[in-house]
């Protein structure tokens, strides 16, 4: 028998306590979109003030592992999308492995990009502006490149983390607890942190791997 959800004291029923999750939700994914996007204007300030240089960074980026990347954060979404909707026609298993599959996918995601963080370090690009590949290119705007990179991609790494460990969790949870449909709303709440996390990697792939050409 699928558990109900539990109605705490302060809600009339669980439609209300389904909504407010779900604003809540929303208010904090708001509060991270504005963060982002303070970076995102950064990143842009210094790329009109650097055009050059930034595109030759972008073109010393992979591309490929960045596009693969991309596949990877979209599958899971729908992977995700999937689950909630298979949750609420009731088939919780299938909500189960499919929860599993997006968290998996976050951490090949996670895998990829430590291989070429890890790559860029053997070159002597570091954080900040470290490293051997800085003294024989010390035109400063190669540092600044490098540490927008690593600080975007790196904020956006830490997300990507908490998403996995939720998404890990949230299948235990709907494991142990045997919830059905009407806990569907939860499920529901999870996935739309993921789906912000893949749209923020949508804004990074082109500004880090696609735009490598002269205007």
């Amino acid at each position: 028998m699928s558990a109900i959800p539990r109605l705490q004291h302060h809600f009339e029923d669980l439609p209300k306590q389904a909504h407010a999750a779900k604003l809540g939700m929303w208010l904090f994914l708001g509060s991270e979109a504005l963060f982002f996007a303070g970076l995102f204007t950064l990143y842009a300030a210094y790329r009109a003030h650097h055009p050059e240089i930034f595109r030759l960074g972008v073109a010393h980026n992979d591309l490929v592992l960045g596009t693969v990347n991309t596949f990877i954060l979209v599958t899971g979404s729908l992977l995700v999308s999937f689950a909630v909707n298979a949750l609420r026609l009731g088939r919780r298993t299938w909500a189960i492995l499919l929860t599993l599959g997006t968290a998996l996918a976050g951490v090949a995601y996670l895998v990829i990009k430590g291989f070429e963080w890890a790559r860029h370090m053997s070159e002597g690009i570091f954080p900040g502006g470290k490293g051997s590949f800085f003294v024989e290119n010390p035109e400063p705007a190669w540092a600044i490149f490098y540490t927008a990179y690593y600080g975007l991609t790196g904020f956006h790494v830490i997300h990507v983390t908490v998403g996995v460990g939720i998404l890990a969790w949230t299948a235990w949870w709907m494991h142990r607890e045997r919830i059905g449909p009407a806990a569907a709303y939860k499920l529901a709440i999870v996935s739309l942190y993921w789906h912000f996390v893949d749209i923020v990697w949508l804004f990074l792939w082109p500004l880090f791997y696609l735009l490598r050409n002269p205007a």
